[in-house]
């Protein structure tokens, strides 16, 4: 049996591919829970310095497994108890210092575009469809689609694509905020190093701790971000790495990051 999630190492990224073809890599606990232990992982790892999460076969991801959902809804087992399990797995991809590339193709519903939120950037390929069509099923999305849909794309935005279920195309969707990149069909994977190349290129604490500025000053006073910024800033400065940078600069060369 072919593993849920396999990954591979090239230079400074991490590759993390859904590895369910034969579902159209259909979320159920398992897969999503492997996705983001490997990205979690990374965390802990000094050399990598982007992760990107992909799928294998058609699709980026068919979404939620409509076998896990059956068994659960109804089930002894509380609905809400695998929800809240999901909604941690999230948090905690969320939450991992490094910058996380989804790079999607061709259909991206539900969980799937729930995992995507979850990520930094979104890379799309055009003939892309993304979508959170709950409310077709008589739900909503519960797995911080509507949390981090409001936060990415504006309330007025995320009513209309949750209340309709409507998928929309990726043209539509890098309009709207939602994707960070449209790519042509098959590119998805090229444009996904392309980005984390450059991402890797920089001082690693302070790209991680970029993106913790960023998700935290989301929903705070002008004021307070401010403060948070100089406190990041106090902590960098006495990086090698920054000591690094300004050395680099000086000579007129690339600078060396060792990510201390």
């Amino acid at each position: 049996m072919a593993d849920l999630v396999t990954t591979r190492r090239d230079g400074a990224v991490l590759w993390v591919a859904m590895n369910r073809p034969e579902k159209r890599n259909a979320l159920h606990r398992e897969l999503l829970g492997r996705v983001v232990a490997a990205v979690a992982d990374a965390e802990r790892d000094r050399d990598v310095r982007a992760v990107v999460i992909h799928g294998e076969g058609r699709v980026f991801s068919a979404g939620v497994d409509f076998g896990m959902l059956a068994g659960d809804v109804g089930g002894e087992r509380p609905f809400r108890a695998t929800v809240g399990e999901m909604q941690a797995a999230l948090d905690r991809l969320e939450a991992v210092e490094k910058p996380v590339i989804a790079a999607m193709h061709r259909y991206v519903p539900g969980l799937a575009l729930e995992l995507a939120l979850a990520c930094d950037f979104r890379i799309a390929t055009d003939d892309c469809e993304l979508g959170l069509p709950e409310v077709r099923l008589g739900l909503v999305p519960d797995v911080g689609g509507t949390t981090r849909l409001v936060r990415t794309v504006g309330a007025a935005r995320a009513k209309e694509l949750v209340m309709t279920g409507r998928m929309i195309s990726a043209a539509e969707a890098h309009a709207i905020g939602l994707v960070t990149r449209v790519v042509p069909a098959g590119e998805h994977l090229a444009a996904a190093a392309d980005l984390a190349g450059e991402l890797a290129a920089n001082a690693p604490l302070a790209v991680g701790l970029a993106k913790r500025l960023v998700d935290l000053g989301a929903n705070v006073d002008a004021r307070t971000f401010q403060q948070m910024e100089l406190l990041v800033q106090s902590i960098l400065v006495r990086t090698d790495d920054a000591a690094e940078g300004a050395r680099a600069a000086g000579e007129r060369r690339a600078p060396r990051f060792t990510g201390r």
